[in-house]
């Protein structure tokens, strides 16, 4: 009875991994598993170079940003703390 159940087990093991396989996660578990084409190791190469290249641009404009948003709050502090008045002085006639 037991041979019975293995067998049984093994049979319905193999369309449940057939499926698991075919899913997104599968097919990248594979990919990683093969390895890399020569021509790829030179491409990826590239696109690390390039991803680095980004990631300091984004670091460089998420500064430029900060200084930005403290400048803007330097100017609506100005703004909001200047007195109300008016641009000219009133006009006198000769």
């Amino acid at each position: 009875m037991a041979w019975v159940a293995l067998v049984l087990l093994l049979a319905l093991l193999i369309p449940i991994g057939v499926v698991a396989l075919d899913t997104p996660i599968g097919r990248a578990l594979r990919r990683r598993a093969e390895p890399p084409a020569p021509d790829q190791s030179a491409e990826l190469g590239a696109l690390a170079r390039r991803v680095e290249q980004l990631e300091g641009e984004v670091d460089d404009l998420t500064r430029a940003v900060e200084v930005m948003r403290e400048e803007n709050q330097s100017l609506q502090k100005v703004i909001e703390d200047a007195p109300l008045r008016s641009t000219l002085p009133p006009r006198r006639d000769p």
